[in-house]
């Protein structure tokens, strides 16, 4: 990754920088959001809460310290994206003294919306109706009129191919969880076809707890990881 600072670090040397292996780092990825393609962003930084040091550089990926043990604040920005801005706390570090944060930039809201309305290949979609018995692929009853749409919206466009993707929160055994995700998706497919749904256009991919929203550990933030989301390949 090539990096352009603009700001120096107040009172931090790159040597001191580089000497250091004490340090916590903030780490990660910049993609889109409907294509997981790499994205070409400016991303600033600066700690909180007096911003006393701030830095800049441009690029699809980041690597920085997070000195005193402070929280920063990032910003990334890129044309054709709506913004997004994250708060990095060094308690959230790894083993390895590394925040790891990928961030995916969105459309504007104008251009989601209608990327939405056309089903633009790349649209990730969440079934936000979609629920299952707890720890199982039994799909309620409930979640029956939404995967209806889904058939419409296949039998409307038939050229449209879409993968289902399963997601799991981070708890529990990662195996177990990739098999629930699998088995979930599995059910939803099989739901769709038994509906008129073309079984060669539905694909499935597995995720388990790998690829989270929110890692904070509130209910809120597993309730929001367990998901299915409906990805356009071809249309």
């Amino acid at each position: 990754m090539k990096v352009l600072f603009s700001v120096l670090l107040i009172g931090f040397s790159f040597a001191a920088f580089a000497q250091t292996d004490t340090l916590i780092y903030a780490q990660g990825n910049i993609t889109s959001a409907a294509t997981k393609e790499p994205v070409v962003a400016r991303i600033s930084y600066q700690s909180l809460p007096y911003g006393s040091k701030v830095g800049f550089f441009s690029g699809s990926s980041f690597l920085f310290p997070l000195f005193d043990n402070e929280k920063y604040s990032i910003m990334v920005e890129a044309a054709g994206y709506a913004p997004a801005k994250y708060i990095l706390d060094p308690a959230e570090a790894n083993g390895e003294r590394k925040v790891m944060r990928d961030i995916e930039l969105a459309l504007p809201s104008g251009a989601a919306h209608n990327a939405e309305s056309t089903h633009t290949v790349g649209k990730v979609m969440r079934l936000s109706d979609l629920n299952f018995d707890a720890g199982r692929s039994v799909i309620s009853g409930s979640s029956y009129p939404e995967l209806d749409e889904v058939v419409l919206m296949l039998k409307n466009n038939p050229r449209m191919v879409i993968q289902l993707e399963g997601h799991t929160d981070t708890r529990g055994n990662a195996s177990a969880n990739l098999k629930l995700s699998e088995d979930r998706v599995k059910a939803v497919k099989t739901y769709l076809v038994s509906k008129g749904g073309s079984k060669g256009r539905i694909k499935t991919k597995a995720f388990g707890g790998n690829a989270p929203i929110s890692r904070e550990d509130t209910e809120e933030a597993h309730s929001l990881n367990r998901r299915v989301e409906l990805r356009i390949l071809d249309n």
